[in-house]
């Protein structure tokens, strides 16, 4: 059940309240709700004054609170709640607005257990209100294209699957992403893990072994900035997967091989630097040139020319917040729930675990 959001019978837009305005709250969140039809900014929530000032110049219809407490003294004013605050408010801020009566969109990742997500599922399944979390990659150019890849079968049985998500940051950039503090729930096995995961367990399905190391690789850093996590699915397809801080050379973000052909695609989705650029969702939104596109191949290196190029489709980020609009307006389902974000927090778990005492766990 989604619940009955206070404002929807008079065919206005649902009003929305955004906690957090950093680099999720303002490059993701803020732009694909006021760019969804059925949804509107009501208030961000942030103390920072520059921040502030930078949302109202952004979205000059926008209210601003200065705390959460400030946005629940008017929870009956509000439609929907989207937490993008630090990981570690994550679990208090979503439960405040469930038991508000509040629909909640809760960035990834959602909590830093596996329990706790499933504590807050049920919250949200006991108030009958939805509960989702922000798995954008899910709309990623080419998670979509291979997800079709696989749809067509033109791949075969997939018996290895390597994902990688590198960056070059050889300077620790600081912040809570970095703390070594447990409390913030930092590093990139929580963070970019995240994503890898979601995708392998959505791809391939349940993991039944996994086994990981994480390294913290440059001066100054303080939590696993160099990370590999190998997954066995129940149906034995094994999932690679690498997030990284200090790649000097980035390998393929995909790389797929099946019992047929294999599939290789090189780069990043580029929605997040449009975002980040100030672009804004609208005719073109996602597409990437025909000179990155992956490619279909086997015998062959793609680098050298081998396979056939695939056509990589328009990556859809948007396409997260107007399934959030259509769950809570027409009942239609939930994009990402919080019970598929704890099966990628057991993985998460398992790794850290397997990570620290050099083994293999068994879920």
């Amino acid at each position: 059940m989604t619940g009955t959001p206070p404002g929807t019978a008079s065919g206005s837009p649902l009003r929305v309240g955004l906690v957090g305005y950093g680099l999720a709250g303002s490059v993701f969140h803020a732009p694909l709700i006021a760019a969804t039809e059925g949804l509107a900014l009501d208030t961000v929530v942030t103390s920072n004054p520059e921040r502030q000032q930078q949302a109202r110049a952004e979205y000059p219809d926008v209210r601003l609170a200065a705390s959460p407490d400030e946005l629940f003294d008017r929870a009956a004013e509000l439609d929907l709640v989207v937490v993008a605050s630090p990981n570690k408010t994550h679990v208090p801020l979503a439960t405040t607005a469930l038991e508000a009566g509040l629909p909640v969109v809760v960035d990834k990742p959602v909590a830093g257990t596996a329990a706790e997500a499933r504590a807050l599922a049920a919250l949200a399944e006991e108030r009958g209100l939805l509960l989702s979390v922000f798995q954008n990659r899910r709309w990623d150019n080419d998670f979509l294209t291979l997800r079709k890849l696989l749809d067509e079968g033109g791949l075969g049985d997939v018996r290895r699957f390597e994902s990688r998500f590198e960056r070059w940051r050889p300077e620790p950039k600081g912040g809570w992403r970095e703390s070594g503090d447990p409390a913030e729930i930092g590093g990139l096995l929580y963070d970019l893990g995240s994503h890898v995961v979601d995708q392998a367990l959505v791809l391939f399905g349940p993991a039944a072994e996994v086994y990981a190391e994480t390294d913290v690789r440059r001066p100054g850093a303080e939590t696993d900035d160099d990370t590999f996590i190998a997954l066995t699915h129940t149906n034995g397809v094994r999932s690679h997967l690498y997030v990284s801080a200090t790649t000097a050379q980035l390998g393929p973000r995909f790389r797929v091989l099946g019992s047929s052909a294999g599939y290789v695609k090189y780069g990043l989705d580029p929605q997040e630097a449009a975002l980040r650029e100030g672009l804004r969702p609208g005719p073109g939104w996602g597409a990437e040139p025909e000179s990155q596109w992956g490619r279909v191949g086997s015998g062959e290196s793609p680098v050298t020319g081998g396979g056939r190029p695939e056509p990589t489709l328009p990556g859809d980020y948007p396409a997260y917040y107007t399934a959030v609009a259509k769950a809570l307006l027409e009942g239609a389902p939930n994009p990402v729930t919080a019970r598929e974000a704890a099966a990628a927090l057991d993985v998460l778990e398992a790794a850290r675990r397997s990570a620290r005492e050099k083994v293999t766990v068994t879920l």
